[in-house]
């Protein structure tokens, strides 16, 4: 009886060290400097309130902490996109003007292996910037660090919620340098291709609601021929 409580007790410990090796390893973190920092080609900037309740629209699976925005828009319960949300926000360029609209499509992926710090989801965005022209990147991204470092201890504070300073790049690839993938659609972009990273800084996060204050940031690298026209 002595041998099986002393065997249950290691088992439990050996478990609670995994969780917390995995929880606390300081070599899962992301990257909080975009690759695209050392181009040699212009880039261009556009940001976004990452916060559903500040975009146009929002929604989900609709059992998330965050609910659709606005009201009475439909949930996403069919089996074929029931691991999908939907984004439409505006986007601002580098000195806060409004560039254009963006729409985002985010899925789970299959491939996510949190053993390796990597909670991982595919993502699609469809950009339209009036006078300029259409883009879509299309991207993985890894919100671990965003999970551990802000997510849980929101949902383990007793007051439910996180509030501090937290930056982080969530593009992950496919590029071999860690981008996002760009195909230009029209307008100046047509027929191009090119390179993007999204990053997103968090100083707020309810356990009960969602993000509170969180911002996106899209760096996107320019051929010389859409960068003509910046």
């Amino acid at each position: 009886m002595k041998y099986a409580a002393s065997l249950f007790a290691g088992l439990v410990l050996g478990a609670v060290m995994f969780v917390l090796g995995l929880y606390l390893n300081p070599f899962m973190g992301q990257a909080t400097v975009s690759p695209l920092a050392v181009t040699d080609r212009q880039v261009m900037d556009l940001s976004y309130s990452a916060v559903p309740a500040n975009g146009i629209l929002y929604t989900d699976h609709g059992e998330s902490a965050v609910t659709p925005h606005p009201d009475r828009v439909a949930e996403l319960w069919e089996p074929t996109v029931v691991d999908t949300s939907v984004f439409v926000t505006e986007l601002f360029d580098g000195r806060g003007n409004f560039a254009g609209i963006g729409i985002k499509y985010l899925s789970k992926s299959e491939q996510t292996e949190l053993i390796k710090g990597e909670a991982l989801a595919s993502s699609v965005w469809h950009i339209f910037l009036p006078g300029r022209g259409t883009i879509m990147i299309d991207q993985t991204e890894n919100f671990w660090s965003y999970i551990r470092d802000v997510v849980i201890p929101a949902r383990t504070s007793s007051g439910d919620n996180w509030v501090g300073s937290f930056h982080s790049v969530t593009t992950s690839g496919p590029g071999a340098l860690g981008t996002a993938r760009l195909t230009g659609g029209s307008g100046v972009f047509a027929g191009l291709t090119s390179e993007s990273v999204e990053a997103i800084t968090v100083r707020g996060y309810s356990s009960v609601t969602g993000p509170v204050s969180k911002d996106g940031n899209l760096t996107i690298e320019l051929p010389e021929i859409a960068a003509a026209t910046e």
